[in-house]
């Protein structure tokens, strides 16, 4: 994807897509079209308009979801998310406004945005069957032990392909930890939270400070809804923070253990993710982030 996107052939289209679906909105291009990201899963082009900035993304096979589903979350959480200038569902084109200073340039607090980020997946929660007709991928409890499945032969190949020692340890041990992967999904299987949607990189950079709308799908997935906890509290172990988001759901002290559970759980989730994007490159500069989130299963220490 890569190789088609930096093409000149590709660029004129997409410029050419931009401008009509601007016109289409009112708007002119008043600048020169720039590509400041181009990367294995996805690219973004820029361009300023008489209304501001905008961002045309183009998304990889894996994540080619993300274009239909800003209608849809714009159609059931508009308040929560950017507005859509225009979709291509056919050629994986999202045209999008500039939403502004992200979080990490202009901080805001972290529990008033996890408290906006709950009522979201909350009105998305009676449309899972949506979301994974459109291509978000099932990361429910009941289907995670085939996941870690799959995650564990991408790992495999890694290992293989590097041929390193200390990996070759750590994927025996993660061989040996399946049984009580298994177990954990079990018990959250049963957890009366319905699922939802998980951003799943829901960090500072990926929250407009403005609104608090969330940015970047891409990543996303159907889950236990408390698995997206597991970045946010990496970076603030506060359980103010948490409580906070938990109790938009009920008691936050009768859910703190599903939450645990959850974030475990959703480090497959992750892993797979990573698999996803690198598409199979073993010796892309991020080739070893799968390994590591596999084996961040293995730690007696959880954030919760």
């Amino acid at each position: 994807m890569m190789q088609l996107w930096t093409s000149a052939e590709w660029r004129r289209e997409a410029v050419a897509w931009m401008d009509s679906r601007l016109a289409s909105a009112g708007m002119t291009r008043t600048g020169e079209v720039e590509q400041p990201r181009v990367q294995s899963w996805a690219t973004v082009l820029r361009a300023s308009t008489n209304r501001g900035v905008v961002w045309l993304k183009a998304c990889g096979p894996g994540t080619a979801f993300e274009v239909p589903l800003y209608p849809l979350l714009h159609r059931l959480a508009p308040d929560r998310v950017l507005t859509p200038i225009a979709v291509d569902v056919e050629r994986s084109w999202l045209l999008l406004p500039d939403g502004g200073p992200t979080m990490r340039d202009s901080p805001r607090d972290l529990a008033e945005v996890l408290v906006g980020y709950a009522k979201l997946q909350l009105s998305l929660a009676d449309h899972v069957d949506e979301l994974i007709a459109i291509g978000v991928t099932d990361m429910r409890a009941a289907i995670m032990p085939t996941r870690f499945a799959e995650a564990m032969a991408a790992v495999g190949d890694y290992v293989e392909h590097r041929g390193d020692s200390a990996a070759h340890e750590t994927f025996a041990e993660l061989t040996r930890f399946e049984p009580t992967f298994r177990e954990w999904c079990d018990r959250l299987a049963e957890d009366p939270v319905p699922p939802s949607l998980d951003h799943n990189d829901l960090h500072q950079s990926n929250v407009f400070a403005t609104g608090a709308k969330f940015y970047d799908w891409g990543d996303s997935v159907v889950a236990h809804p408390f698995a997206s906890l597991l970045l946010p509290m990496t970076r603030a172990e506060d359980h103010r923070v948490r409580d906070a988001y938990l109790a938009e759901f009920g008691s936050p002290s009768q859910l703190v253990e599903s939450a645990e559970l959850a974030c475990r759980v959703g480090k497959v989730a992750r892993t797979l993710v990573w698999v996803r994007a690198l598409g199979g490159d073993l010796d892309h500069e991020y080739a070893s982030a799968p390994l590591e989130h596999m084996a961040s299963l293995l730690s007696d220490s959880y954030l919760l």
